[in-house]
């Protein structure tokens, strides 16, 4: 990161006076600056490795730019140089030149002669903060690269095969080993229907019975069976996959080798041994105990290596998608909106439309990416709700009863009085679910399960803010946990179950979930006498309400925008997001007023000009987004705000009663929040409260 934060500025200002001031600001604020004499050595010293490039207008002014022009159309996908201009230039002269700089240079920032020291400085150094968050960028994509090379190289090394299989459609899709491997060429089509045709006729009913009970239970696929070539030779294949869903679409992924070569040596080695004295059998069989016994202590050595390589990676992600989802988010906004609207421009069939459809679907794959991060690090967008628990309980009863076994009795008591709760039903059904089968497993002899709901009251304390909290129990009559191992229930990973039949994330898991519905899980047990857990829910005194059907945005928000002609007033720190949002509003007919600044829009909130909506930022230095709502409010009590971030998450209280639009959007998504806002403009305040 030294390197990155030291990366030069490039300097181009013919006036004396000019060069030594800015030098002598970039100085003090420990930017490194190189000076260039004129456009065309500019352009010699341009690299993928400059932070910036500040030039005054009077050095560009009636001077070829086409070099320029060309290396910035080069630059790779991650790279975006910002090019701060010094101008003294007002009127339609000012915006001709501005126009065709942006046109020439794309990521450009003006600053108009007399400038403030402390915005020259603060303008600089926000372009090389994100000069640097490219740098960032380049450095991830080319560990993902090598990351995806070092995989091919370990499936080659090993000759294995790879595949996936879509459970509902069983449509199968198989690398060349992975044919290979069932003695068919590259070039062949490969289904489902012929590789069980393909299975000896003793094995292939194993090979379906696997198949349905990972797809049942999501448990591991890990078989070892006999395939007939098409020429009548019988080969031996281990095949190993996991349940993934993505999307609500569930598939086996996994590795396939041929073990033909072991088989037939291992059929062989029977034989042999068979046909051996007692004795010698004997001794073989010690042998083979301490063999297996070797292999145990490795396999459980590499198993507790492999468990903390993945506690390691659980933490260092936890770190860092909270801090870098807003930035991350906010890049990929710039992104998207500046690709949406370039789109526009070019025709589809076009090379360049194709190159841009290309770029814009991989920053959608980004944004994806970041939300899968989140969601790993628990810290997913939960849709809350008002819920009453006892009707959430009673409606669960017979999957309950189902997860259980005939030697367990079940008890619910849920009263009707409990007072209503707000939070996510289908995760916390999940959350109940994996509460019973905890049970459950804990009494293989059977017993009994009890589940309540009831309040209860918090006098506050470090997990759990002083309150009145709906509190749902599940309690066993089990073989309970002693005191180490409940101190450590909750850490990922940590399980008391056989190897093979627990990953350690549930409890841990239900832990996150109730902090971050301000709630939280207690445990409480004794060794030999069973478990009690409760769930900790905050009281609200919402009732559940009927939802209101919105209409969802369009692909193509054209008709959308000729219906709907706003003023919006867009407020964000960040020059590229804003002009990126005010673009995409312009683009749809909208008339938008741009602020950088909290302060800044309520000046013009205060001047009484017509305002529709107002789009702001979450994230702003000496005002938030929710700071500026309140004040925006108080001088124009109906007037709709509509809070845009970058985060997964925001902190307690924050916004809770503003519609969220969440970075990165796409141009139909903002037309939807924005007709939204202006046509209900009471109801969708009402529905955040």
């Amino acid at each position: 990161m030294a390197e990155i934060d030291r990366c030069p500025v490039l300097l181009l200002t013919p006036s004396g006076r000019d060069f030594v001031v800015a030098q002598a600001l970039l100085q003090t604020a420990r930017i490194d600056a190189e000076s260039c004499k004129d456009v065309p050595q500019l352009g010699t010293k341009l690299s993928d490795d400059v932070c910036c490039v500040i030039v005054a207008d009077e050095a560009l002014n009636g001077t070829d730019l086409a070099a320029l022009a060309g290396w910035v159309s080069s630059q790779p996908p991650w790279s975006d140089l910002p090019f701060v201009v010094l101008t003294r230039r007002s009127g339609p002269d000012r915006r001709l030149m501005a126009e065709r700089l942006t046109r020439t240079l794309g990521n450009v920032t003006f600053i108009e002669r007399p400038f403030h020291p402390t915005t020259f400085v603060s303008v600089v150094e926000t372009a090389v903060r994100g000069r640097n968050r490219q740098f960032e960028a380049r450095a991830r994509m080319r560990e993902l690269h090598e990351g995806e090379a070092h995989l091919r190289i370990a499936l080659t090394a090993g000759q294995l095969g790879s595949w996936s299989l879509d459970l509902a459609t069983h449509a199968l899709t198989a690398s060349a080993t992975y044919k290979a491997i069932f003695g068919r060429r590259e070039s062949d089509s490969f289904t489902y229907e012929e590789l069980l045709a393909s299975a000896h006729r003793e094995d292939r009913g194993r090979v379906q019975a696997a198949v349905a009970l990972s797809a049942e239970t999501g448990c591991d696929y890990a078989i070892e069976y006999r395939n007939v070539w098409q020429d009548g030779t019988e080969h031996w294949v281990d095949v190993r996959a996991r349940v993934v869903r993505d999307d609500q679409v569930a598939r086996l992924v996994g590795v396939c080798s041929d073990v033909t070569l072991r088989k037939t040596s291992e059929d062989q080695l029977r034989r042999v041994n068979e046909s051996l004295e007692v004795k010698v059998l004997e001794r073989t069989a010690q042998l083979e105990d301490a063999h297996r016994t070797v292999l145990e202590e490795i396999r459980q050595r590499e198993h507790t290596e492999n468990l903390l390589r993945q506690v390691q990676k659980l933490e260092m992600i936890g770190q860092l998608t909270g801090g870098i989802a807003h930035d991350f988010n906010n890049l990929l906004m710039a992104i998207m909106a500046n690709l949406e609207l370039v789109r526009k421009e070019v025709r589809p069939d076009e090379r360049a439309g194709r190159l841009v459809d290309g770029a814009l679907r991989g920053a959608q794959r980004g944004a994806a990416l970041t939300q899968r991060l989140l969601a790993f690090a628990r810290q997913q967008v939960l849709k809350v709700e008002p819920v009453h628990m006892p009707a959430l309980v009673h409606g669960m009863a017979d999957l309950l009863e189902r997860s259980i076994d005939a030697t367990i009795e079940l008890s619910i008591d849920t009263p009707d009085q409990v007072p209503f709760t707000r939070v996510d039903t289908n995760q916390v059904e999940l959350a109940i679910l994996n509460l019973v089968v905890n049970a459950r497993d804990a009494m293989p002899e059977g017993g009994t399960i009890q589940i309540s709901v009831d309040t209860a009251r918090s006098a506050g304390d470090s997990d759990l803010s002083a309150g009145e909290y709906v509190r749902v129990t599940v309690r066993d009559t089990g073989t309970g946990m002693d005191a180490a191992t409940l101190a450590k229930a909750t850490e990922p990973f940590f399980t008391t179950k056989e190897v093979g039949k627990g990953t350690g994330l549930g409890l841990s898991m239900i832990h996150g979930l109730a902090r971050q519905l301000q709630g939280a899980l207690r445990l409480d047990s004794t060794f030999g006498k069973g478990t009690c857990a409760s769930l900790w829910l905050p009281v609200t005194s919402r009732p559940a309400v009927e939802k209101r059907i919105v209409d969802e945005p369009n692909d193509d928000g054209s008709a959308d925008a000729r219906q709907l002609r706003a003023t919006i007033l867009v407020v964000d720190d960040d020059p590229l997001i804003l002009s990126s949002t005010s673009y995409l509003l312009q683009d749809l007919g909208q008339d938008v007023i741009e602020v950088a600044s909290g302060e800044a829009a309520l000046e013009i909130l205060r001047t009484g000009q017509k305002i529709d909506v107002l789009l702001t930022d979450f994230s702003m230095p000496k005002m938030t987004g929710v700071e500026l709502a309140t004040a925006a409010r108080t001088l124009r009590p109906l007037l709709p705000v509509i809070l845009a971030t970058g985060y997964a998450e925001l902190p307690d209280g924050a916004g809770v009663d503003l519609p969220r639009l969440r970075k990165p959007y796409q141009q139909s998504r903002l037309l939807h929040e924005i007709r939204n806002a202006v046509e209900h403009p009471v109801s969708r305040q009402s529905e955040g409260q």
